[in-house]
């Protein structure tokens, strides 16, 4: 009795066999295939014509793929160049008072964040009276020694929402930072960043360049510290 061959039989046999349609090239012809094309429904097409088709629409996809892939490339090209004007700033600012006003004057500008405030702690004596030494409480002094990534995330944080001197309703996402001498990994401040967006700031999304942000600032704010 001839063996009974299913699909997945055929599939495999012609797959380990590309030379079938060398010794059959009738078959390319004679062979036809409905069409998935919404113009051509109706229309059987020859293997090779369906080959083809095929060929058309794996191209069309690599080329939107590559068109992200430009897209993607200008948007981070775009943001370096954002980010190295911001350093370039703080770089530039020659007194502690105008780095902390450049801080937080580029961020608002260069990237588009609505609210920033930042409050820092254990610093020298002649900033005790400045807005941004104000007293920060035992325990968020604490969540800042913890907090190793940024956070992100829904605006619920009444006290920050204070520092930034606006509603709840306001801010929907915030980032929280961190801000530390990395080799003493000694918290001495938070800088806090605001949207009306939900989705501007979550919890799902990446943090690599936040992680620099707080990096950055903690270098420019360094100087504030009594070590």
């Amino acid at each position: 009795m001839p063996t009974q061959l299913n699909s997945a039989c055929v599939a495999e046999y012609l797959a380990n066999h590309s030379e079938f349609f060398h010794e059959h090239p009738e078959l390319l012809t004679q062979i036809k295939l409905s069409s998935p094309r919404s113009d051509q429904a109706n229309r059987a097409v020859s293997l090779q014509e369906r080959q083809l088709e095929v060929m058309r629409e794996k191209y069309k996809t690599l080329e939107s793929h590559m068109a992200d892939l430009i897209r993607i490339g200008q948007e981070n090209d775009l943001m370096t160049q954002k980010y190295q004007r911001w350093t370039r700033s703080l770089l530039l600012a020659r007194h502690n008072a105008d780095c902390i006003d450049v801080l937080i004057h580029g961020l608002q500008t260069l990237f588009a964040v609505p609210y920033v405030t930042l409050r820092l702690w254990q610093t020298k004596t002649e900033y005790a009276d400045t807005w941004f030494t104000q007293p920060v409480p035992d325990e968020t002094r604490n969540f800042a020694q913890d907090l190793n990534t940024p956070y992100c995330g829904l605006a619920h944080h009444t006290e920050f929402m204070s520092w930034l001197e606006v509603s709840e309703s306001e801010v929907q996402s915030t980032v929280i930072l961190p801000l530390r001498i990395e080799t003493t990994s000694n918290t001495f401040g938070l800088l806090i960043l605001g949207s009306p967006d939900p989705q501007r700031y979550t919890a799902e999304m990446a943090t690599d360049f936040l992680s620099n942000i707080s990096e950055t600032a903690s270098a420019a704010l360094a100087g504030f510290i009594s070590v």
